[in-house]
């Protein structure tokens, strides 16, 4: 199977060529050029691995949470090369791929929201594939509640260092280990996505939906001064 997958929901920008079980991946940070670099290395790497777009079988995005720009560019990108190839589209949570950086079987990946909240999401890494624990969610780091699952966790994500890292320090006994600066990979996002689209699970284009998990993209005045006198 071949696969093009797009990752823009954070500061970093990815874009990631699946051939067969083979990643090919570029990635940068690089806040506010995901629009200028995207298309140019998704050409990049169909050119290097001699594919033309063509023989793809599939886009793959990532579909959120994250930044609500970057979230709407990947899906955008993704819907417009699927439409113009007649391909189907595969939908995958940011918070899936993040997950896949865990050291262990239990991730708990999170990415800071802004507006003192966090995006989270509980999974189990099982032969290469993030499965989701419950519902994703933006919630305060104190807020934060484990699946009931025996042994320690692994955390993953900038979720984990906002806020003064209130997260890190919500159950700290149940962390094994926590990356406070991991961010999502378009690499990831393919190898999720490659087990999805296996499962029947790609999409039209046009029904792909964003995961945004908040419906404000920022605070009003009064609800910003709310949230002042409530520290």
């Amino acid at each position: 199977m071949k696969l093009l997958a797009f990752e823009t929901a954070t500061e970093a920008c990815s874009v990631a060529l699946w051939l067969d079980g083979e990643v090919h991946e570029r990635f940068e940070l690089a806040p506010r050029r995901h629009a200028e670099l995207s298309l140019p290395w998704a050409g990049q790497l169909l050119a290097d691995a001699g594919i033309a777009k063509s023989q793809l079988d599939a886009i793959a995005v990532g579909r959120g949470p994250g930044a609500f720009t970057g979230v709407r560019l990947a899906i955008a990108i993704g819907q417009g090369i699927a439409l113009a190839l007649d391909r189907p589209i595969v939908p995958v949570s940011t918070l899936a791929a993040l997950a896949m950086q865990a050291r262990g079987p239990r991730a708990l990946a999170s990415i800071d929201a802004r507006m003192s909240e966090v995006y989270v999401g509980a999974f189990e890494l099982r032969d290469g594939d993030a499965c989701a624990l419950g519902s994703e969610a933006v919630t305060t780091p104190t807020a934060v509640v484990l699946p009931d699952a025996a042994g320690d966790w692994h955390g993953v994500g900038t979720g984990f260092a906002a806020l003064d890292g209130a997260l890190q320090q919500r159950l700290p006994s149940r962390f094994a280990s926590i990356d406070p600066t991991a961010l999502p990979h378009a690499a990831d996002i393919a190898r999720v996505a490659a087990f999805a689209f296996a499962r029947g699970e790609a999409v039209a284009p046009e029904r792909i939906e964003p995961a945004y998990l908040r419906n404000n993209v920022a605070l009003t005045i009064a609800e910003q001064q709310a949230l002042r006198e409530s520290r």
